[in-house]
């Protein structure tokens, strides 16, 4: 029986969080990224994720890494930045 959390809105990437993410780099070894998620962008008809990489990549730190979301093996939540709200009215009610 699954164990119901408080929120079980589920689980959510948020920009600002800290992450540690493995993902696909060759068949002997995975790629590890560390940084500040800064959002999504598009591939193709793919989406990747948008990682500031942090000072664990000397010369590399404050670039920003893309990541296909398909080569994405893990991700490790460091530290979660809080999720904003946004006031915004519902899209799904309509009007008139």
């Amino acid at each position: 029986m699954k164990e119901k959390r408080e929120d079980d809105s589920g689980i959510m990437l948020t920009v600002g969080s800290k992450y540690r993410i493995k993902s696909l780099e060759s068949r002997d070894a995975p790629l590890i990224t560390h940084g500040k998620f800064l959002g999504y962008t598009a591939i193709a008809h793919d989406e990747g994720l948008c990682i500031e990489l942090d000072s664990s990549h000397k010369d590399m730190a404050g670039r920003i890494r893309v990541i296909p979301v398909h080569v994405i093996i893990a991700i490790d939540i460091l530290k979660a930045a809080e999720k904003e709200e946004k006031d915004k009215p519902d899209s799904g009610t309509m009007f008139g």
